[in-house]
């Protein structure tokens, strides 16, 4: 599924990596997943020349941009609520640590359940700009070929909580994904 897909970009580490992007246009491409009002603002992460992820530019605002990681087919960048970052960092550290995905959500969802693992007490969002042959062009500071997906990540929610369907009732549609878990969220992808 395409957020899982998404999951294991945001967890990925590896010592090897393509040629990276210079820290500016990791910058300008990443928040790119944002609106215009919150980009200039925005934390992103992205990667060094030796491929460590790193923080490229501290913000003062909600978000945190993720440039593309160079690893990864297609092109994509994400944006999401601070109040994410607790979930999305301990994936991050369980992946360098040599987990494997099954294991990283199993680790996450029991350390969610117990309170070890901060979960956002409100809606939160995850903005999501890719396409499997989409490209960033710098000369345009525009991504060329993606489409913009949203998540609005609401842990626990249940469709009895949240009288939201479990899969798309028409195409676009608002669906919950993940019912009752702690990455319990509403997908709404775009329409092709």
């Amino acid at each position: 599924m395409k957020t899982s897909l998404f999951l294991s970009f945001l967890l990925f580490a590896t010592s090897s990596f393509a040629q990276v992007q210079s820290t500016k246009d990791q910058i300008a491409s990443a928040v790119l997943a944002a609106t215009e009002v919150q980009r200039e603002a925005a934390t992103v992460m992205g990667y060094d020349v030796d491929g460590k992820f790193i923080t490229l530019r501290k913000g003062s605002n909600e978000l945190i941009c993720l440039a593309d990681n160079p690893n990864q087919k297609g092109f994509s960048v994400a944006c999401y609520h601070k109040e994410l970052d607790p979930m999305m960092a301990r994936g991050r550290a369980l992946r360098a640590e040599g987990k494997n995905s099954g294991e990283i959500d199993k680790i996450r969802a029991e350390e969610a359940v117990s309170g070890k693992l901060k979960m956002p007490k409100s809606a939160t969002t995850l903005h999501v700009l890719s396409g499997a042959s989409a490209h960033y062009d710098a000369a345009k500071n525009e991504v060329v070929g993606a489409t913009l997906r949203y998540v609005v990540y609401i842990p626990f929610a249940t469709q009895e909580s949240t009288g939201l369907p479990l899969q798309p009732v028409v195409k676009g549609g608002p669906w919950l994904m993940f019912p009752g878990t702690y990455r319990a969220h509403i997908m709404i992808s775009p329409v092709k």
